[in-house]
């Protein structure tokens, strides 16, 4: 197989393997059932279009947390990631 074709080959098998999952943290809101479909799909886009995924790939949760909580969350889970986030938050705790 030439070296342009194992590359072809290379990129097409690591963006069918790419099996984001999304696991979105927030307050509590009144979202429905139209609403949260409405968001698992507007994310599911905007992984598509950046990663390469395919819709049958991505999965996307959504775990509202009291604000009496966070800190739990900012301490587990951003604090610790500070220097790899791809988007900081605009607080701290």
């Amino acid at each position: 197989m030439p070296v342009a074709d194992c590359a072809s080959f290379a990129n097409t098998f690591k963006r069918s393997k790419t099996m984001p999952h999304i696991d979105i943290k927030c307050f509590p809101r009144e979202l429905d059932s139209q609403q949260q479909a409405a968001l698992a799909a507007d994310i599911t886009d905007v992984i598509i279009r950046h990663l390469g995924s395919k819709e049958s790939s991505v999965s996307v949760a959504l775990q509202q947390i009291p604000p009496e909580s966070w800190k739990s969350i900012w301490d587990a889970e951003i604090a610790p990631q500070m220097d790899t986030l791809i988007k900081k938050p605009g607080y701290s705790m």
